[in-house]
């Protein structure tokens, strides 16, 4: 059997940013998706934290390792408050819900 090697593609997130601003459309796009992408750092870094792999926190969850992926991930998907918080317990966490007045111009 060949061995398989891996050998990581280069990623440089502002180059890329600066690049896709150009496009239209793109701005408002990726600013719409402000929070999902807060939230999903969040998630990351906190079962990052807890040194969990997807597969031992969907244990915890009772869920699948694939439905604990698309928690994580940014776009079609927004969980709700419950799976936030099985998703946050499951990793040692609490939620913190801060409801901020919006400025007014």
């Amino acid at each position: 059997m060949a061995e398989l090697t891996y050998t990581p593609v280069p990623h440089d997130h502002k180059a890329f940013l600066t690049k896709a601003r150009n496009r239209a459309g793109f701005s408002e796009a990726y600013n719409a998706l402000d929070l999902q992408y807060q939230v999903s750092v969040q998630m990351l870094e906190a079962r990052s934290r807890a040194g969990l792999s997807q597969d031992a926190v969907a244990s915890r969850m009772g869920t699948t390792r694939s439905a604990v992926s698309r928690l994580e991930s940014t776009g079609k998907h927004a969980p709700s408050l419950t799976t936030l918080k099985r998703y946050a317990n499951a990793v040692g966490c609490e939620i913190q819900v801060t409801l901020i007045p919006q400025k007014t111009t």
